[in-house]
């Protein structure tokens, strides 16, 4: 695909994301004057369009990986219908929460949950250069290699890891302690699927049960 295209496709996504960020946010909160919202959206969305610029420049390919949404096992295709009701729950709660006073949690503890979410989003930033294969959907291309340097020298799936650190750090940052209850599945999703991911990659990707022999912990380190 050629850049152009990729751009364009990149813009169209990040549009409708916002879109419907600003929809599942504000529309519940009844107000545009919900604040922990904007601070959020921001955070997500400037260090994103920083990785598509970089992307688009330096590995068109990862994005083109990143940017591909269907899966191709059934299985698969349920565990993400499954993520996208919890995201669903989730992100509309806080609105909710604010216009209705629901939780009050400190501004301090908010704040450490947007520094918690913007450590996320770089460590996933940084898994991204490290693994030009980092895929959005499950699957093995013709001539892929293990990656077994940067944070894959240590645990099997650090792409996940950054995403559990972003989506369990939200519904704090956005000042809503029932979010945090609603999204609490999540994590089993992605246990689920990357348990999933791991009978793909030894089937199809040469030298990947020798990297799980050498690295023994999947999502955090020195515990699983």
């Amino acid at each position: 695909m050629k850049k152009s295209q990729l751009l364009k496709m990149a813009l169209i996504r990040l549009f409708l994301g916002l879109l419907i960020l600003v929809t599942m946010f504000f529309l519940p909160a009844g107000t545009f004057a919900y604040w922990h919202a904007w601070i959020y959206i921001a955070i997500i969305l400037i260090p994103m369009c920083v990785s598509f610029l970089m992307l688009i420049r330096k590995d068109p390919d990862l994005l083109e990986r990143r940017l591909r949404m269907k899966e191709k096992k059934s299985h698969q295709k349920l565990l993400i219908r499954i993520s996208w009701i919890i995201f669903l729950i989730a992100f509309i709660i806080p609105g909710f929460d604010f216009r209705f006073g629901w939780s009050h949690i400190p501004i301090w503890v908010v704040i450490c949950a947007y520094i918690f979410i913007l450590a996320g989003y770089i460590f996933f930033i940084f898994v991204m250069k490290e693994n030009s294969y980092a895929s959005r959907i499950i699957e093995v291309e013709k001539g892929q290699k293990v990656i077994d340097t940067g944070p894959y020298a240590f645990i099997r799936h650090p792409l996940y890891l950054s995403n559990l650190i972003i989506y369990l750090g939200t519904p704090i940052a956005l000042g809503s302690f029932w979010a945090l209850i609603a999204i609490l599945p999540l994590p089993v999703v992605i246990i689920f699927r990357l348990l999933d991911e791991e009978k793909t990659l030894q089937k199809d990707l040469p030298g990947y049960t020798d990297y799980m022999s050498e690295v023994k912990y999947r999502l955090i380190p020195l515990i699983w």
